[in-house]
């Protein structure tokens, strides 16, 4: 089974930076994409930026221009640089993998955005 950990998250202050990681173990063949997800309180898990095989990047209108994600490959690692951040960005974020069988999730990790 794939194991995905995430780091990184933090109190920060308005307008402050984290940057988040993710590393993947196990067998995994075939990554079709890596990414992040977010879920605040009382609202749905929402996509804040992936990464695809085919070079692709999409991120949520909400954070263009202030947040950018990485991938190693071979390691199997995703990095999420969080720039400019906004109280609204306040949520448990999540890794996330995806194979042409399975989608793997992390356990979250708590960014907290407040002053």
């Amino acid at each position: 089974q794939v194991q995905l950990v995430e780091s990184g998250g933090s109190l920060v202050q308005p307008g402050g930076s984290l940057r988040l990681s993710c590393a993947a173990s196990g067998s995994i063949f075939s990554i079709y994409s890596m990414g992040w997800y977010r879920q605040a309180p009382g609202k749905q898990r929402e996509l804040v930026a992936a990464m695809y095989s085919g070079g692709r990047i999409n991120y949520a209108d909400s954070v263009k221009g202030r947040f950018t994600i990485s991938r190693d490959n071979a390691k199997n690692t995703v990095w999420l640089q969080m720039n400019s951040l906004k109280p609204d960005d306040t949520a448990v974020y999540y890794c996330a993998l995806t194979t042409h069988e399975n989608n793997y999730w992390g356990q979250g990790t708590q960014v907290t955005v407040s002053s």
